[in-house]
């Protein structure tokens, strides 16, 4: 009673066991020059996958399933065959081709696409390996809702990459990448596991849709003397055929561009850095110009230890999200994993400010502020029906450990605290000031504002361990 729907009772409490088993069968003098091919096979199982929530509608549509729920999922990460196709020079430059289910990030940071899938890679080195390039196609598979694995169902989902990266480029250890993506999404109908339509998104007409978007991408990472750089710049551009926001069949126009800069001192790194994806000023015209991207996974402004990065925020008024886990995008999208990708949304920008600190060899600190704030604010107002809804999100703290007690990978213990200190555009779209007044009366009805929470919190631990 007199809560706001998001500010009611949202405490969850959630652990999930992945286990994955890989076995690896390959050929070569990998010393000095790629493998000659290779097999890899890598069963995974999430067991179990607990949530424990303390409102109804939140683990099933059906409220009758309660507050909390246990499953689990098998599914393959990795399955593919790997073969290298012809030694182009007598210093090892190669080609090689990998087909069946592998992981591939498409960029430094994984703003674009990052995923384990279906697909067919050709990939290699030029110019005594100071070239390298890839040119990918994966066919998607739908993921689980839970844990999001891979399911073995086809989601008709088409993604195209090729991209190629130039070392040293203008000095030594910088490195630039141009790459072009293309998401051809079509249309089809799914509800998640948990009974929550996902394509097509449940808001408008919720009529199914395809969505037919390029990206054109310059990136950069490395250092230039002492600056530690890295940065990226995307254009998308296509259409949407029925976008359920704009009720209407769009064209994508939209940008996206990031900076990070640090410099080291001793054991300290100290870095800023800043992110813009363009919002969409009319949410009804037939142009889209928010941006979204199509399985992103950014590590970027404080990555998994981020609060806005870390948790999906949900619209609980509506069938999206504000922002999906793991994502720094506002997007407006059903899920991240199972949705499709809307280019009607508020788009963002974020300022970053932060350190990562080698405490010592086998501890590590990471410390990120970032404020937050909407581009545009026009397509929340049309979603919530809300005549205003200002720009600030909040500024987000988070704090980030991890411990390797035994100075290797194979066992490491990651430890994440974070916290949203909410702006005003934030609690406008989680505050409904007139929630108490009886229908028609208006002004002369002095409602029971709700104070929606300024402060959420978010605590995590996670145990890593390869034998």
């Amino acid at each position: 009673p007199v809560s706001g729907e998001f500010f009611g009772r949202p405490e969850q409490f959630a652990a999930t066991e992945t286990l994955q088993f890989s076995f690896e069968l390959f050929h070569g003098d990998t010393v000095f020059k790629p493998r000659d091919w290779a097999i890899k096979f890598s069963p995974t199982f999430s067991v179990p996958n607990y949530l424990d929530a303390r409102e109804n509608g939140v683990v099933n549509i059906d409220v009758r399933r309660g507050t909390n729920r246990t499953d689990w999922h098998a599914s393959l990460e990795e399955a593919f065959g790997e073969v290298k196709l012809a030694d182009l020079n007598a210093n090892y430059d190669f080609v090689s081709v990998r087909a069946g289910i592998q992981p591939f990030v498409s960029d430094f940071r994984g703003f674009i696409f990052s995923d384990n899938n279906l697909g067919a890679r050709v990939f290699g080195a030029l110019d005594n390996n100071r070239v390298q390039f890839n040119g990918a196609y994966f066919s998607m598979r739908e993921k689980d809702t839970n844990s999001g694995l891979n399911r073995f169902d086809t989601r008709h989902q088409n993604v195209y990459v090729a991209n190629i990266f130039r070392q040293d480029f203008i000095r030594k250890g910088y490195t630039i990448q141009g790459s072009f993506h293309y998401n051809d999404d079509r249309r089809t109908v799914e509800f998640d596991r948990n009974g929550f339509l996902v394509r097509p998104a449940l808001i408008g007409d919720a009529r199914p849709h395809a969505v037919k978007v390029g990206y054109l991408g310059f990136t950069g990472d490395g250092h230039l003397g002492r600056l530690n750089l890295s940065h990226a710049y995307y254009f998308a551009f296509g259409h949407d055929e029925h976008n359920p926001i704009a009720g209407r069949r769009v064209d994508v126009r939209s940008h996206m561009a990031a900076a990070e800069a640090s410099f080291d001192r001793d054991y300290l790194r100290f870095k800023s850095s800043f992110f813009f994806a363009q919002g969409d000023s009319n949410a009804t015209d037939d142009r889209a110009t928010g941006f979204d991207a199509i399985f992103d996974d950014p590590n970027f402004v404080g990555g998994q230890f981020s609060f806005w990065v870390r948790n999906g925020i949900r619209l609980t008024q509506t069938g999206v999200g504000l922002v999906q886990s793991n994502s720094l995008l506002p997007s407006l999208r059903s899920s991240k994993i199972q949705g499709q990708a809307n280019f009607v949304n508020p788009g963002i920008f974020i300022y970053n400010a932060g350190v990562d600190v080698e405490v010592t060899q086998r501890a590590k600190a990471v410390f990120n502020v970032n404020y937050l704030r909407f581009h545009r604010t026009e397509p929340l107002e049309l979603l919530l029906f809300q005549n205003r809804i200002r720009h600030d999100i909040g500024v987000d703290y988070s704090l980030g450990v991890a411990y390797r007690p035994f100075l290797i990978n194979n066992f490491t213990l990651t430890f994440g605290a974070a916290t949203l200190q909410t702006g005003r555009g934030f609690r406008d779209i989680f505050t409904d000031a007139n929630r108490n007044c009886p229908p028609g009366v208006g002004d002369f009805c002095q409602p029971d504002v709700i104070s929606p929470k300024k402060m959420l919190y978010n605590l995590f631990a996670q145990v890593k361990l390869v034998f």
